[in-house]
């Protein structure tokens, strides 16, 4: 059976992290007016204080899972060596912010998608480490020790031309339909 690395964020679903950073600025940022990953240097000095804002704030509550995932992840369940391969760890963050994080992705999991063990989590920072046969995440580097490479598209991977996606031998896709389409003609 081969080996399917699935990302949370990003691939799965959208965490509220655009939506807390303009609760706690009283600003109106959009998530697809972004191009840069870290969406942290949005707060410029005000990071430290930011963390103690999100000390016990969830970046998943009442978040949706991206359209067609949970179906799609239903079937691939029973057809792949399935894995939800995510990182918890902010590098600005104190301690206690990661270990909240864990607890909340891990909340959110268990409630969205059941049928997926909690086996079959994987919380890690270097996912490189990580062999596949098959990857899906929005990092390009996330996606080197895979066979199959599946970059999902997000607001902060969009300036990867075709052409580099194409020399690392990368898939781009857009929806979980894209996906199964994908996997269907991979067996």
């Amino acid at each position: 059976m081969k080996r399917l690395m699935i990302d949370m964020d990003n691939c799965i679903t959208d965490a509220l992290f655009i939506e807390r950073i303009n609760e706690f600025l009283g600003t109106n940022y959009k998530l697809n007016e972004q191009s840069e990953f870290r969406l942290q240097n949005l707060l410029g000095n005000k990071v430290n204080d930011f963390w103690k804002y999100m000390e016990n704030k969830s970046f998943y509550d009442d978040v949706k899972l991206i359209d067609g995932c949970a179906g799609a992840m239903k079937k691939l369940n029973e057809k792949y060596e399935l894995y939800i391969i995510t990182a918890f760890l902010y590098p600005d963050s104190k301690p206690d912010i990661n270990g909240n994080n864990l607890k909340f992705k891990y909340e959110y999991l268990r409630k969205n998608l059941p049928f997926i063990s909690p086996k079959q989590y994987i919380f890690i920072e270097d996912k490189e480490i990580i062999q596949s046969d098959i990857a899906i995440d929005d990092r390009l580097k996330h996606l080197k020790s895979a066979k199959t490479k599946i970059l999902f598209d997000a607001w902060h991977n969009r300036n990867i031309s075709d052409e580099t996606l194409k020399e690392q031998g990368v898939i781009r896709v857009h929806t979980w339909k894209e996906i199964m389409k994908i996997l269907d003609n991979n067996n």
